[in-house]
This record gives C-alpha cells, sequence and structure tokens, in this order.
C-alpha cells in the first residue's frame, strides 16, 4: 500500500466513514492514478476536469455518481493531501427531481399476504412499519426493542446518529412471534450459520420475489417500503418534523420532498372564518353597499 492510499485509509477510518465510501473513495483515486499513470499529487486540476468529464460521458454516469466522485476527489485533494479548498472547484450537477411510484396502502397490504414466510413477512413488516433503510433492518437486534416505552431503537444509523421510532402494538406482536418461532441468536434475522445478520442483498432478494409473487410491478426494490412509510404517515397527518426525527434525516428539506411526492388532495381549503363570523357576524355588522 503506498503512503498516500494509506494516508486516505487512516483519515476515513478516523472520521469513521462507511466502509462502502471507503471503497468508493479509493475506487477513484485508484482510477485517476491510473488513467495518468501518475500519482494523484502530480495531476493538475485541467487533467483532473478532463478526466471526470470524459470518464462520466463515456460511461453515461449518473448524477448520483459524479456527485460521488466529485466528493471523492474533494476528499483526495482537501483533507488529504491538504490543497487550498478550492482546487476542486467543480460545480455538482443537478439530480434530476423525479417522484418515486410509490406504493400505496392496499398494494403494501397484498405485498405482504404474499410473503410465503413468517421471515420474509416480519422483515418486510418492520421495513414498513417503522420505516427503515434496508442496512438498519438486516442489523436490527433484540437490543433494539424497548417494550416498556414502545420504541424502536436505532443506534448509529446513517450519519452516526440514534433515534427512536414509535412501535406498534400489531408490529411487536408480529416480532414476539417470529422471536418464539424462530429462537434467532441475537441478531432478528439471521443468516443460515445463526452467527451474523443476513445481508443487504437478500434482503432485497426477499423484496423482489414478494413483490413478483403479490403480482406489483412498480418500479423501486425493499427502499419503496421506507417511502411507503413515509408517505402514509403523512396521509394520516403525522407532523412533518415528527416524520424528520423518525426517518432520521438531517435535514428538514429532505423529509419535505415527500409533500411534494404526495398526490394532490381532492379536499378543498377550510373556511378558517367560519366560526368567527358565527360568533361576531361580521357580514351583519359591517354592511356595506356594493
Amino acid at each position: 500500500m503506498t503512503p498516500l492510499r494509506q494516508k486516505m485509509v487512516d483519515l476515513m477510518t478516523f472520521r469513521q466513514y462507511s466502509p462502502k465510501t471507503h471503497t468508493a473513495y479509493l475506487y477513484t483515486a485508484t482510477r485517476l492514478a491510473h488513467y495518468y499513470n501518475r500519482s494523484p499529487e502530480q495531476i493538475s486540476i485541467e487533467e483532473i476536469k478532463h478526466w471526470l468529464i470524459q470518464t462520466a460521458n463515456e460511461r453515461h454516469w449518473l448524477a448520483s455518481t459524479t456527485h460521488l466522485t466529485i466528493n471523492a476527489l474533494k476528499f483526495l485533494y482537501h483533507q488529504v493531501l491538504e490543497y487550498n479548498n478550492d482546487f476542486i472547484n467543480i460545480p455538482l450537477p443537478k439530480r434530476p427531481q423525479k417522484s418515486p411510484e410509490f406504493l400505496t396502502q392496499n398494494e403494501v397490504y397484498h405485498l405482504l399476504s404474499h410473503a410465503d414466510n413468517l421471515k420474509k413477512l416480519t422483515l418486510l413488516s418492520v421495513c414498513y412499519g417503522c420505516g427503515l433503510r434496508v442496512s438498519e433492518v438486516v442489523i436490527l437486534n433484540q437490543d433494539n426493542i424497548d417494550t416498556e416505552q414502545m420504541f424502536l431503537k436505532i443506534v448509529q444509523g446513517k450519519g452516526k446518529k440514534d433515534r427512536n421510532i414509535p412501535l406498534s402494538i400489531t408490529l411487536l406482536k408480529l416480532l414476539k412471534t417470529y422471536w418464539q418461532a424462530y429462537h434467532p441468536n441475537y441478531y432478528f434475522f439471521c443468516s443460515y450459520s445463526q452467527k451474523k445478520p443476513i445481508t443487504i442483498s437478500s434482503a432485497q432478494k426477499i423484496f423482489t420475489q414478494t413483490k413478483k409473487a403479490a403480482g406489483i410491478h412498480k418500479k423501486g426494490g425493499i427502499h419503496s417500503l421506507r417511502h411507503a412509510y413515509a408517505s402514509h404517515q403523512l396521509e394520516q397527518g403525522l407532523p412533518i418534523h415528527h416524520l424528520q426525527k423518525f426517518l432520521g434525516h438531517k435535514n428538514i428539506s429532505v423529509t419535505m420532498k415527500y409533500l411534494h411526492w404526495l398526490p394532490e388532495s381532492p379536499v378543498l381549503a377550510c373556511d378558517l372564518l367560519e366560526q368567527f363570523d358565527s360568533k361576531y357576524r361580521i357580514l351583519k355588522t359591517h354592511k356595506r353597499s356594493l
């Protein structure tokens, strides 16, 4: 391992970056170095821009991939190599604002009814019932359940944040039934060895297979259940700031997107002056000729 690569690894480890971030940032630095057959320290900003534009166009990168690559370059040059913070001054491309294909409540119930065993039913029900990320579901364990205060504890979720999510009686009963039936060692959803949790890809596969069995053709993976949780909670009147807390969003603007994605409500605005008029008769006491 080169000194520069080791420095990157050490700094990312110190800042507790996720394994996925480690892999992505190191991959970007390696690709850039191989392209010019030189160390990143010897590559100019003009060369970096040329590589970025050419690679993005050739590989037809999505905006999210370009964002990740630019952030990796900023980390490499600004944090690791300690160049001036204006060195990587590349504007991020706009992300397309596409509304997800939300599952309706009836579709979610139909999906759950086609889970072919209790384990799959429980896993999918936890995803939907608490709006969890798949990375949070697969590592769910007995310490995450607080039966006295009736909430599910997420420890060090995305962004290294803890949060509590209300746990319904229905979901708690299902979790207890599942625990009694499967007797998992520690994690709720174990691998066959019962020593470690199932993988994210296994959870995704459970969702995909169940969705196919239910005859649901809307796009989206298991994260669709998190979207469904958010949209259905808002439809039931949950305040947006509570939803932000339950979803673990750092910025409320991320949560606000669900308001824009919700279908238009046919309900008309209420008459805010109705009660005032009934008490003070504003139309009678302030008659004016038209």
